[in-house]
């Protein structure tokens, strides 16, 4: 191999090329055996090359890094060699100019930073309360039985909390009248097709620009409303409109809204999305299921509401949505793309190649994670704590610098509002188990996706 093939780097970084997943079609590539069943066809080429090989969606070349010593090159890696921002420039009709992944990494750095005092843990006990509220509204809203969308019921039931959390009270009341509704519109903006084609001029898109333009529309009224009274608040919205780039700029309305909608979309999406799955691996893991009612009843014995502190003595349900992130990651790719060449274990990955790491793939490793496809939450308590063999063996909220911000707000969140439900209701699943939605950019189960549910004869603690 010849080092004018790859002027960026040296002639000793340069032992031999990735290798080739099997199969494909001429020109097409593994698209079609992709679009069926993604994960099956990446676990294939791991079984045949190991933790790095490469493969073609039509004219596109990708490379899989998959397994703890590859995660750690592909997370460890610099923004100016593997670049999130040339992959998720789809997200720009969503998100909005000027902000997130229209922005250079720095200063989307920077705009990212001004929420974390939002996140503060007095907030976060604040928080806590709020998830209680509203979980408890809408379990009373259930009734006494009946048959649940549990896709549909996850979203709503996590915009409201989110709203309320990271937005405030003024956005939650928004919820009902308009927010709800625009929101679910932007949601649906994140496909496949516009993964290729953000500003393909099909009526999904056009619904999703005209659901942004509502979506700023009542942010921007929230934040005149603020603005007259003077007052300042803990959210994220009040943690924007005081914050200062380092230039000593204020945020603009437009910037203000477009990150809000990026830190929603992380907080709110994938969590409805991880809630959803918990929920249908726990209806049948009765025994499980059990075992967290006890510690329910354990925990809240001399508690009348839910705090931070009761949540984080509920390991058992932590554990349940650690497993469920590893079963069934809402995002099962995480792509950048090589703008510079680099080496791995002796292979190169050339500039222009799409790097990815699935987590649906690595969480299936049996080396890393026994007996991969079983639903057992106790792998991550003691003794066996088998994500702990390594930082990236869990990576459902991604790693490095680019790790969710929000992980810890996204497993309280699913905590507290399933501890409301599975403390009043019982749960019933349908006879074959749903089948992953891979048509959709954050992976659910197939709708309509229905349970039933009655209410449990046993008091709930809660009351």
């Amino acid at each position: 191999m010849e080092l004018k093939q790859y002027p960026d780097l040296n002639a000793t970084d340069i032992v031999s090329p990735m290798p080739h997943l099997s199969g494909g079609w001429p020109l097409l590539g593994h698209l079609r055996a992709f679009q069926q069943d993604p994960v099956a066809l990446l676990i294939q080429g791991v079984v045949e090359h190991g933790d790095l090989y490469q493969f073609k969606l039509g004219p596109k070349r990708f490379a899989l890094f998959s397994g703890p010593t590859a995660h750690d090159a592909y997370f460890g890696a610099t923004d100016d060699q593997l670049d999130p921002k040339s992959v998720y420039r789809f997200t720009v009709p969503i998100f909005g100019r000027g902000v997130a992944y229209d922005v250079a990494p720095e200063l989307m750095t920077e705009q990212l930073g001004f929420l974390f005092p939002a996140l503060r843990q007095s907030n976060m006990a604040r928080f806590a309360s709020i998830m209680f509220d509203e979980a408890s509204r809408f379990a009373d809203r259930m009734g006494s039985e009946g048959e649940l969308d549990l896709p549909v019921a996850m979203n709503q039931l996590t915009v409201n909390i989110a709203s309320r959390c990271l937005l405030g009270e003024e956005a939650r009341r928004e919820v009902d009248v308009g927010f709800a509704a625009a929101y679910h519109e932007l949601q649906n903006g994140i496909n496949t097709i516009g993964f290729f084609f953000p500003r393909l001029p099909i009526p999904s898109h056009r619904r999703r620009d005209q659901a942004r333009e509502k979506v700023v529309e009542i942010f921007g009224r929230i934040m005149a409303e603020r603005r007259a009274t003077g007052m300042e608040f803990e959210d994220f919205m009040g943690a924007l409109m005081v914050a200062r780039y380092k230039s000593g700029r204020p945020l603009t309305d437009d910037e203000i809204s477009g990150i809000l909608l990026t830190a929603l979309f992380a907080g709110q999406h994938t969590s409805a999305v991880l809630s959803t799955w918990m929920g249908l691996e726990l209806a049948r893991a009765s025994s499980y299921l059990e075992r967290i009612r006890a510690e329910i009843r354990d925990v809240y014995a001399a508690e009348d509401s839910m705090t931070l502190e009761t949540l984080n003595q509920q390991q058992l349900i932590e554990n349940a949505v650690r497993e469920s992130e590893r079963l069934h990651p809402p995002l099962i790719l995480l792509i950048r793309k090589v703008v510079r060449s680099l080496t791995y274990r002796g292979h190169v990955i050339p500039k222009g190649v799409l790097a990815m790491v699935s987590p649906a793939v690595s969480h299936r490793l049996e080396k890393i994670f026994p007996a991969p496809e079983l639903f057992d939450p106790d792998r991550f308590a003691e003794p066996r704590n088998e994500d702990k063999q390594h930082q990236y063996a869990l990576v459902g909220f991604g790693g490095g610098k680019h790790r969710c911000m929000g992980k810890n707000f996204a497993i309280m969140q699913i905590k507290a509002l399933w501890t409301v439900l599975l403390d009043r209701f019982d749960f019933s699943v349908p006879t074959t188990f749903p089948a992953p939605n891979y048509g959709s950019w954050v992976t659910g189960p197939r709708e309509p996706c229905r349970v039933g549910y009655k209410i449990r004869e046993e008091a709930s603690v809660f009351r």
